[in-house]
Order: structure tokens, then C-alpha cells, then sequence
């Protein structure tokens, strides 16, 4: 830990992210959070906020000790990174069909899919698929996550897709010849000392993991267990989620990053692949991690080199190389939330802290940025809007409409509907299709 002004930061500005984090905790986003800053190879700011649970009697959360369920930040901390360590011993090829490792990952378009695809999210594959309905097993999940038939062509669309991840680390698993969480905890979480990391946590570390959800599918309670149904389905290790971590491990992770792949002389990766998985390569995706593109949860003042990702539980990891800086945010806002739009109050909270932490460097050749008048925590814009309530049935004066005339009215709107536009991004339905609980 260092104080701020040595690293060329403002501690009063600084503390603008105990107010946003305590505004969302009081609006009921989540129940805790976990929080850790650091610039120029040191931390600046590591706290814990709230508790676990919204218990009283609930322990409160430590940044360094509180475990949480990354959801889709295992995307980029562990499948990416696996992928990366993996170029650079020439094990895979980004440019290689990945039917070259996945053999049954095969047949018509599947056939020019490529590694590099599958990490910019334009492999074709579709967001998601209900794996935890129909798989009894992890190896029916695998075997149903490798027949998936694509939804588009190959490299012309983009679709945020799990999907398209989980067929990562059966790749990753084929080239290391080695299981995804064995190979991550032997070439990276261990050479890092990040003891808090991992996969299927141990039943001894219970008492200090987050909590997800209250009313699981499982028909219990999930603490140290993978909230993703998914990742559940594919035996707690998937690409896509399943990954546990605290806020103090992901800062050695981050800083490992903004070092170029090395940490306290232990080197893990190559700077150039660093960079080169870290720059943009398609819309705001470089490979495996996203880019800041000014907003979302990057918020609006990071540099335009920085590099980061989400996750659905509530967690996010945002690195700006231009700064030298990185902000941790953990939280279980799927435990229970007492706001009404969790899901707003997280996409605030995320975007605050980001701009909070950039604000609070004053070493800018123009001096510091000037503060906004109020955070996006401030306005707390539709967190706890009343929700809508269907309307009462009232017997209608109108004249009824005939059949015929039903008919001629539904084929003169079917002729004058226009078709929606595809979007070039994520389809916000997928979430509620696949039950997909990720990012």
C-alpha cells in the first residue's frame, strides 16, 4: 500500500468511491463490495464495504480475505490468460480452425472457425444454450456445447457468446493436454501466490465466499458454488464462469498485466502478447478482453488503451496501461438485492468507480479533470423506479371487432412492419432465453 499523493493521486477524490459504493450498498444493489485501486506498482486503496450477506450478524467483507464468484471475468482471468501462456510456447495457433484441437468441432461453416474467432466473439456461435436442462453430466454438457450449430457465418457477426469461451478451454485443455483449472493453478495462480483463486472452492473456505443465489434452481441456497447453471452443468469448470477470487488476488493479476506479463520476477506471460491480446481488433473486442469505449462500465474517463471485463454476479476489472492504474470491483448483487434494478444500480456503481479513480489522478500535464457535479450514484437514475404493474381489465364500450376484421387488421401490420436491424451488439434477451447467468 502506498498513499496517494505518492503515486500522483488525491486522496479527498479518492474517497468519492467509499460515497458511490455505500450508495449502492444503501440502495440495496448489494449487500457488500470489495474494492481495490492501484497505480504505479503499488495499491492505493483496498476496503471492504458491507457484509457478505444482509444479515447483521453477516461478516464483513475484507478485501483481501472475501472470496467472490467471478462469473464472467473467469473469461479473460483464466481462459484467456490460458490461451495466451499457450501462444507463446507455439501450443496454438490463433489463426488455426479449432476443429484442429476439438476434433468433433467439425463440419460445414464450423470447419473455418478460428481460435482468433472464438476470442473476438465472431465464431458465429450463439450466446447460450440451456445446458443445464437437458445434460445430466458434465460430459453430456461438453459433448452439447460442441454440436451447437452456428448462428451465423464465421467472422461476419458478432455475438457475445459462452458458448463460444467454454470451446476455448476445450481447446486450451487439448493443446496443455491437461484440465483447464489444473493448468491455471499450476502456471499462474500458483507462481503468483494468489491463494484465494480457483475453481470448485474447498468447502473450508465457505464461511468466507460471498453468497449468490438465495432461491437456486438447485433448490438450495449457493455459497462456493458456481451461480452460473451453465458452468454448473459443465462440473463448476467451464470458460466461461466458475472461477472464485478476492479483490486482493485480482490486483497481483492486474498488476501482473500492467507489467507486461511479469510479477515480483515471476514472468507468466510475454509483454508482446500482452499487448497484442489487449488492443482492440473488432468493434470494442480485442482478444478475450474487451476495450473501454467510453462508456459502460469503463465509465468516461480511462485512456483509450484500457482493457478490462465484466461479470454477472457483479463483478468487474478494468486496467488503463496510459495511467498505470487498475480498479477491482467485487459484489454479489445476485444475492437477494433489495433494489428493485440491481442490474442499474451495478452498471452505475461500475461506471463510477472507474471515473472516480481516473479523476483522482492530479498529475495530468493540464492538472487534474474537473470533478462532475454528481455521480451517476448520485442521480441513482430508474435504481429503485416503482415497477409496472399489469392493468386492470375493463370491459371495453367499443364496438367488437369480427374475425374478418381481425384478420384484414393483423395481415395490414404484418405488411407494414418493418424488420428489425441486427444489432452489432450482445442481444439483451439472452439472458433471460438461456438462463444465462454470467456476465
Amino acid at each position: 500500500m502506498k498513499a496517494p499523493k505518492a503515486v500522483g493521486m488525491s486522496s479527498e477524490r479518492l474517497a468519492m468511491i467509499d460515497h458511490v459504493v455505500e450508495r449502492g450498498i444503501t440502495a440495496g444493489g448489494f449487500p457488500g463490495a470489495s474494492v481495490v485501486v492501484g497505480r504505479r506498482g503499488a495499491a492505493v486503496m483496498e476496503r471492504g464495504f458491507g457484509r457478505l450477506s444482509w444479515e447483521k450478524s453477516s461478516t464483513p467483507v475484507s478485501a483481501d480475505r472475501t472470496i467472490y464468484d467471478l462469473a464472467s471475468l473467469t473469461k479473460v482471468i483464466g481462459t484467456t490468460t490460458a490461451v495466451m501462456i499457450l501462444f507463446d510456447e507455439g501450443k496454438i495457433n490463433l489463426d488455426a480452425p479449432v476443429s484442429l484441437y476439438v476434433p468433433g468441432f467439425s463440419g460445414g461453416a464450423k470447419d473455418r472457425v478460428t481460435v482468433r474467432m472464438l476470442l473476438e466473439h465472431r465464431s458465429g456461435l450463439p450466446a447460450g444454450r440451456d445446458l443445464w436442462r437437458s445434460a445430466h453430466t458434465p460430459e453430456e454438457a461438453r459433448a452439447e456445447v460442441i454440436s451447437t450449430s452456428l448462428g451465423c457465418e464465421p467472422g461476419r457477426c458478432y455475438e457475445y457468446s459462452d458458448l463460444g469461451a467454454d470451446m476455448l478451454g476445450f481447446v486450451v485443455e487439448a493443446a496443455a493436454n491437461q484440465s483447464l483449472d489444473a493448468f491455471l493453478q499450476e502456471r499462474v495462480w500458483t507462481p503468483l501466490g494468489m491463494s484465494d483463486t480457483g475453481f470448485r472452492p474447498a468447502d473450508s473456505l465457505r464461511t468466507r465466499i460471498a453468497p449468490t443465489e438465495v432461491n437456486s434452481r438447485r433448490g438450495y441456497s449457493l455459497q462456493g458454488e458456481v451461480h452460473d447453471e451453465n458452468a454448473y452443468a459443465l462440473g463448476g469448470v467451464a470458460g466461461h464462469a466458475g472461477l472464485f477470487s478476492s479483490a486482493a488476488d485480482l490486483a497481483v493479476f492486474a498488476q501482473m498485466m500492467l507489467n507486461g506479463g511479469e510479477y515480483d520476477g515471476t514472468r507468466i506471460i510475454a509483454d508482446s502478447t500482452v499487448a497484442l491480446f489487449t488492443t482492440r481488433a473488432a468493434g470494442t473486442r480485442a482478444l478475450g478482453w474487451d476495450t473501454c469505449g467510453g462508456s459502460g462500465s469503463c465509465g468516461k474517463y480511462l485512456g483509450e488503451e484500457a482493457y478490462g471485463h465484466t461479470g454477472f454476479t457483479g463483478t468487474s476489472l478494468w486496467i488503463d496501461p496510459e495511467r498505470d492504474m487498475f480498479v477491482v470491483l467485487l459484489t454479489n448483487r445476485v444475492h437477494d438485492a433489495r433494489a428493485k434494478r440491481p442490474a442499474k444500480v451495478i452498471a452505475d456503481v461500475r461506471a463510477d468507480l472507474a471515473d472516480a479513480a481516473a479523476l483522482a489522478v492530479t498529475d495530468y500535464a493540464d492538472g487534474p479533470m474537473v470533478m462532475p457535479a454528481k455521480f451517476r450514484a448520485d442521480q441513482a437514475v430508474d435504481w429503485n423506479k416503482p415497477v409496472r404493474r399489469p392493468r386492470k381489465h375493463t370491459t371495453s364500450k367499443k364496438r367488437p371487432t369480427t374475425t374478418v376484421q381481425a384478420s384484414k387488421s393483423i395481415a395490414s401490420a404484418s405488411k407494414s412492419a418493418k424488420p428489425k436491424a441486427a444489432s452489432a451488439k450482445p442481444s439483451a434477451s439472452k439472458a433471460t432465453a438461456t438462463r444465462k447467468k454470467s456476465s
